[in-house]
C-alpha cells in the first residue's frame, strides 16, 4: 500500500510552507503574502508568492504552484515518496515503510549503492596495471595530487567490455541494475556491455553526498572525448552541478563556473574550493537557480576561445535573472583556468579573479572587439549594437554610465548616444505594451489554464467549478452545502478530479488542505489548483456564492446533455431559477 494519508496530513501540518520555502528562496512580506524571485524560472522582479494562510505557493510568471510537498518535489527534483521522506526528516517524523513506497525507496537506494560501489571500483583501478594510463593522465599530465584524486574519487574504467558488469555481479548486482543506473548499454543485438571503457572517471555527487552519475574522459582517439551518464531515476544533468557538494561549503563568497571537470578540480587543488561545472550540457535555468541557493555572486571562467565566449554570452542572462551578481574572468596567456594557474601560479589567478569584469563590461567589450572604429561604417554598426546592450540594462544610472563610455569609445557626443538609447528603450517598451494589449483583448484566453492539456471547453461552467473548489478549500464547513453535486457534472475534467478528491477526503475524515493532494495530482494539475485557490473570494457571502456556483454547474451540465435544443429538463430548471430569483 502507499504512504498512509493520515501520515501525509500530519507531515503537511508539521511543515509550515513559508518556513520550508524560505530555506530556498529569500522572501519579503508584501501585503498578506510573502514574495520572492521564483526558483523555477529566471526573473528580475519577484512574482513568486507564498500564502501562509492558504499554505500554498504560486508564481504569476511561470504558473507553477502547489503546497509544501509539491514545492519540495519541484525544487529538489524528487518523486513524491522521496519528497515526503525529506519533509519527514525535517519534521522529525518516522517514515512509514510499506507497500509501493517501500519498493520505490529500496530501488532508489539500490541504484545509489550501486553507483557508490562502481565509483569505488573505478578508483581502485588507478592502482592496478589496468589503470596505468589513467594514473599517468591524472598524476603526470594533469599534475593532480593523490589527495585531490582521493577527494574527488577519481578513477579509471578499464579497456574492457564487461569488467564493471562482472565486478558488480560479484557484489550481487545484475545487468538490469547496471542498465537502470546508466552504467551499462543494451546494444541493438541484445548484448549488454559496460558504458564506460578506457576512460578516466569522474563521479558526480549531489549536494546530499550521493553518487548519482559519472563522467568519463577517453584516453585514446575514441569519441566522444567526454562521455556522461544518461538521465536516470537518480540523475538529471540539468539539475546538478559537478563539485557543488564541496563548493556549497566554501567561505570564499562566490562561485566560479567552469566549462569542465578538470578546470573545476584544478581550481579546488589550488585552493579555490568554490568552483563548479555543468555536466556535459549548456548552463540551464535550473543550474542557475541551484547556484543562487548557495551564493550571491557567480564568476564565469570559461575558455577564452570562440566557443567559450559564446557560452559565456548565453550564460550571463540566465544567471543574472536569478538575482546573482555576475562577473566574467578575463584570461590572457592561457586558454583555461587550469593552464593559467600552471603557468602563472595561484596568486596570479586570485588577482585575476578579484579583477573580474562585471557582465556589462564583458558584453560591451565583446561588441567592441568586432569592429574597426577607424572605419565610419563599422563605427555606426558598433554604436547600433552597443545601443542594444545599453538599452537592455535595467538601471538608468547604468545606462548613462555605460552609454557615455561607449560614446567616448566611438568619438561621438554622449548626448547623441543617450538619445539613441532612449529611442531604443522606447521602442522596446512600445513592443511590450502592444503584446500586453493583445493579451488584454483576449480575456477569455487569460482565464484558461496555462497547460494546453487542461484547457476549458465551457468557460462559464469552469469558472463556477473553480469557485466551488476555492470555497471548499477556504471553508471546509461548506462541504455540507454541496448537496448532490457530483464530479461528473463538471465540464472540466481536471476540476472534476480535484472536486472528487476533496469530497472523498472529507468523507473519510482526512484533511482537505491542497498540499495533501500532492500524490494524486500531476504537477500541472496542482499548479492550476493553486491558481484557483489564490484567486480572491468574498467569504462574507460564501453560502450564497456556493449555491450560485452549483446552480451554474448544474444548468450547464443539463445544457450539454440536451445539446443545442433545450429540452424539458433544462426549461424546468430555468423556470425554477427564475422563481427563486437566481441570475445567470
Amino acid at each position: 500500500m502507499a504512504i498512509p494519508e493520515q501520515f501525509i496530513d500530519e507531515l503537511v501540518a508539521r511543515n509550515e510552507i513559508s518556513d520550508v520555502v524560505s530555506s530556498y528562496v529569500t522572501l519579503t512580506r508584501k501585503g498578506g503574502n510573502l514574495w520572492g524571485l521564483c526558483p523555477f524560472h529566471s526573473e528580475k522582479t519577484p512574482s513568486f508568492s507564498v500564502s501562509a494562510d492558504k499554505q500554498i505557493y504560486h508564481c504569476f510568471g511561470c504558473g507553477k504552484g502547489g503546497g509544501v510537498i509539491s514545492f519540495i518535489m519541484e525544487i529538489e527534483n524528487l518523486p513524491f515518496p522521496d519528497a515526503v521522506r525529506l519533509l519527514a526528516q525535517r519534521a522529525g517524523l518516522a517514515m512509514p515503510e510499506t507497500g509501493e513506497n517501500e519498493g520505490y525507496r529500496r530501488r532508489r537506494e539500490r541504484l545509489l549503492a550501486l553507483n557508490k560501489e562502481a565509483a569505488r571500483y573505478f578508483h581502485r583501478q588507478l592502482q592496478s596495471p589496468q589503470g596505468a594510463a589513467g594514473a599517468a593522465y591524472l598524476f603526470e599530465k594533469r599534475k593532480l595530487s593523490r589527495g585531490t584524486v582521493t577527494r574527488f574519487g577519481l578513477g579509471m574504467a578499464p579497456d574492457s567490455w564487461d569488467s564493471l558488469i562482472n565486478a558488480m555481479a560479484e557484489l550481487g548486482y545484475d545487468k538490469r541494475d547496471l542498465l537502470d543506473a546508466g552504467l551499462a548499454v543494451d546494444s541493438k543485438k541484445g548484448r549488454i556491455y559496460d558504458r564506460f571503457r578506457n576512460r578516466v572517471m569522474f563521479p558526480i555527487i549531489d549536494v546530499r553526498g550521493d553518487v548519482i552519475g559519472f563522467g568519463g574522459r577517453v584516453l585514446d582517439d575514441g569519441t566522444p572525448k567526454y562521455l556522461n551518464s544518461p538521465d536516470t531515476s537518480v540523475y538529471n544533468k540539468s539539475r546538478n552541478l559537478f563539485a557543488l557538494n564541496i563548493a556549497k561549503k566554501s567561505r570564499l563568497g562566490r562561485m566560479i563556473l567552469t566549462e569542465g571537470y578538470m578546470d573545476t578540480i584544478s581550481l579546488h587543488q589550488a585552493g579555490f574550493d568554490c568552483a563548479v561545472a555543468s555536466l556535459g550540457t549548456a548552463l540551464t535555468a535550473e543550474h542557475a537557480q541551484l547556484l543562487a541557493r548557495y551564493t550571491k555572486e557567480a564568476v564565469i571562467a570559461y575558455d577564452g576561445d570562440g566557443a567559450g565566449v559564446a557560452a559565456a554570452q548565453r550564460a550571463i542572462p540566465i544567471l543574472e535573472r536569478t538575482g546573482l551578481k555576475v562577473k566574467v574572468l578575463r584570461m590572457a596567456g592561457a586558454k583555461d583556468p587550469d593552464e593559467y594557474i600552471k603557468s602563472y601560479g595561484r596568486e596570479a589567478f586570485a588577482r585575476l579573479l578579484d579583477q573580474s569584469e562585471n557582465h556589462i563590461e564583458y558584453r560591451l567589450r565583446q561588441v567592441r572587439q568586432r569592429y574597426d572604429l577607424a572605419d565610419d561604417a563599422q563605427k555606426v554598426e558598433f554604436l547600433r549594437e552597443a545601443v542594444g546592450v545599453v538599452a537592455s540594462l535595467h538601471s538608468a544610472v547604468e545606462r548613462e554610465i555605460y552609454g557615455g563610455r561607449m560614446a567616448a569609445e566611438a568619438g561621438v557626443a554622449p548626448e547623441a548616444m543617450a538619445l539613441e538609447v532612449k529611442k531604443e528603450l522606447s521602442r522596446r517598451l512600445r513592443q511590450e505594451k502592444k503584446k500586453q494589449e493583445r493579451r488584454d483583448l483576449t480575456p477569455a484566453a487569460q482565464l484558461q489554464p496555462k497547460s494546453r492539456g487542461l484547457r476549458y471547453e465551457n468557460m462559464r461552467s469552469a469558472r463556477a467549478e473553480e469557485g466551488v473548489i476555492r470555497l471548499l478549500l477556504l471553508d471546509p464547513a461548506l462541504f455540507a452545502q454541496t448537496g448532490e453535486l457530483e464530479a461528473t457534472q463538471f465540464s472540466a475534467p481536471v476540476l472534476g478530479k480535484i472536486y472528487g478528491l476533496l469530497q472523498e477526503r472529507r468523507r473519510t475524515g482526512l484533511s482537505t488542505q491542497l498540499a495533501s493532494l500532492a500524490s494524486a495530482l500531476e504537477p500541472e494539475e496542482m499548479s492550476l489548483a493553486a491558481l484557483v485557490l489564490d484567486q480572491p473570494e468574498d467569504l462574507s457571502r460564501s453560502g450564497q456564492a456556493l449555491h450560485d456556483y452549483i446552480e451554474t454547474i448544474r444548468t450547464e451540465a443539463l445544457r450539454r446533455a440536451e445539446g443545442d435544443s433545450p429540452g424539458a429538463l433544462l426549461a424546468a430548471r430555468e423556470k425554477y431559477r427564475e422563481t427563486k430569483g437566481y441570475g445567470g
